[in-house]
């Protein structure tokens, strides 16, 4: 990324305007900035987290471009220990910029989510070290919910606040009992990818089904649907998803799986806890090509903001560094106005 331009200041008041009024407050409350020795605002901190996070500069040249700006005094030593002790604060203030968001309607006036998540890597690492868990609107491709944790986070619907009347879209990954019923119980619904070798499914009668088994009714061309219910497990129970007793489940969730071929005749599971009244087979299928609105959102975060060049891999400051560089990036969808989702073929989703 270019380096900050050290005497420009026209745009900060109408960035100013675009975060929460709360920022002097939220700061004090959580603790980020108890003393303003060498820092005299919450504003003035704001500005040299999100200076550290989307430029190349590091904490000793943002402390210096902040000298020439006449918006701190203060030393690199120093900003780190404030980047350390606001990592609350950013989250915060992240959480609330997303809210001010306005809401778009998808087909049939729900409000659609589509969840998932990205790997981020410091220099030097072999494997994960954070993961983005993110929920974004895929009529806008805007994000509206962010969640950091360490490489054991595992993907989960019951991860993100789901409200009652949306309908969220994920991956193989989400289509796990315990998911899609803490969706349910919400009053939302899903339309996950589905992966009969591991999610336990049964017919009306609570016996247990393979749909493995009913590939071969799946046509050449067209879908096919089976009624199903999904048996919620106890909360203790052993590793296997089989070795359980289906009397023992928790609940069932009523559901619909949905089956159609692909164009190397492979067949494609989807599952839904939406009726067929409300989305027919065929449109189930179009609706989860809207999933697609997210893998553009990690390319654009990635490819323009950087998201994945983390300057180190578990120190202090990380976290911050990657709450205030989702903060500039909600502060820029807020800039944009939507275009519709867009296809990976290069065309817009109706």
């Amino acid at each position: 990324m270019a380096s900050l331009p050290l005497h420009e200041d026209r745009e900060w008041p109408y960035v100013r305007t675009l975060l929460p009024v709360d920022l002097e407050e939220s700061a004090r409350a959580t603790n980020a900035l108890v003393r303003c020795r060498n820092v005299p605002d919450a504003a003035a901190l704001m500005r040299m987290a999100l200076a550290y996070a989307v430029s190349d500069l590091s904490l000793k040249d943002v402390a210096a471009w902040a000298s020439a700006m006449n918006l701190a005094e203060i030393t690199g030593p120093g900003l780190f220990y404030r980047l350390r002790e606001g990592e609350g604060w950013l989250a915060r203030v992240l959480a609330q910029t997303l809210q001010q968001q306005v809401d778009q309607r998808g087909p049939e006036g729900w409000r659609l989510r589509v969840v998932d998540a990205t790997v981020i890597t410091g220099p030097g690492a072999t494997g994960t070290d954070w993961r983005a868990h993110v929920l974004i609107d895929p009529s806008t491709g805007g994000f509206r919910a962010v969640e950091l944790t360490d490489d054991r986070g595992g993907k989960g619907l019951a991860r993100h606040r789901i409200e009652a009347g949306e309908v969220v879209l994920g991956d193989r990954a989400y289509a796990t009992a315990r998911g899609v019923h803490a969706v349910h119980s919400a009053g939302a619904d899903v339309v996950v990818r589905l992966n009969p070798h591991t999610l336990r499914v049964c017919d009306q009668n609570r016996q247990r089904i393979s749909l493995l088994s009913k590939e071969k009714e799946v046509p050449t061309v067209g879908e096919i649907e089976y009624q199903i219910l999904i048996p919620i497990p106890p909360e203790r129970r052993s590793k296997s998803h089989k070795s359980w007793d289906l009397a023992k489940a928790t609940a069932w969730v009523p559901a619909r799986a949905i089956a159609a071929r692909t164009r190397h005749h492979d067949v494609i599971w989807i599952l839904t806890t939406l009726e067929a009244s409300q989305l027919p087979a065929i449109a189930a299928m179009q609706l989860y090509r809207l999933r697609w609105q997210i893998e553009l959102l990690f390319k654009r975060l990635k490819s323009l903001l950087h998201l994945d060049t983390l300057p180190t891999r578990r120190g202090p400051t990380a976290k911050s560094w990657m709450l205030a560089r989702f903060l500039a990036a909600a502060l820029a969808q807020r800039l944009v106005q939507p275009s519709g989702p867009l296809s990976p073929y290069g065309y817009e989703l109706r």
